[in-house]
């Protein structure tokens, strides 16, 4: 596999997985861009771990080093369901990620194209390459789905 929307794919089902353990459905993928090769695929697990910042994105990103053997995946890409919060976004400075690839945006508590705009700020020392609105749509419905279903 060596397309965005494949990719996406794999972090939406693991959105889904999210979803079905009553996890807010948040699903990530980090892909060693050269090779295309999945390094590392989450989801939420914040209720599970009782722990906030169990975030889809954190967790990829943390066994994708533990794998890799390197705190920086400069080779690396991160496919996220929904734009990373703010926590998340400062991991993707961190990590050195190459690239971000995001499904839905999230006005409310996003932190790359809205809130504090982390990859947009001075002190930012490592901007990824940021595309938005990969499968949107489906990403979006998984979230309004969930959020519908617990009111």
């Amino acid at each position: 596999m060596n397309d965005r929307a494949g990719y996406m794919v794999l972090a939406l089902t693991q959105a889904e997985l999210a979803a079905k353990a009553g996890e807010v459905p948040v699903g990530a993928v980090i892909v060693e861009a050269k090779s295309g090769e999945v390094v590392a695929a989450a989801h939420n697990r914040v209720e599970k771990e009782s722990d906030p910042t169990a975030h889809a994105e954190l967790l990829a990103i943390r066994a994708a080093a533990a794998k890799v053997g390197a705190a920086r995946l400069p080779g690396c890409d991160l496919y996220v369901t929904l734009e990373p919060c703010p926590m998340c976004a400062q991991a993707v400075v961190f990590a050195r990620l190459r690239r971000l690839y995001f499904g839905a945006s999230d006005a409310k508590g996003g932190g790359v194209e809205h809130g504090p705009r982390i990859f947009a700020q001075p002190s930012c020392h490592h901007r990824p390459e940021v595309y938005g609105g990969i499968d949107e749509l489906r990403a979006a419905r998984l979230l309004r789905d969930f959020f519908k279903a617990r009111r």
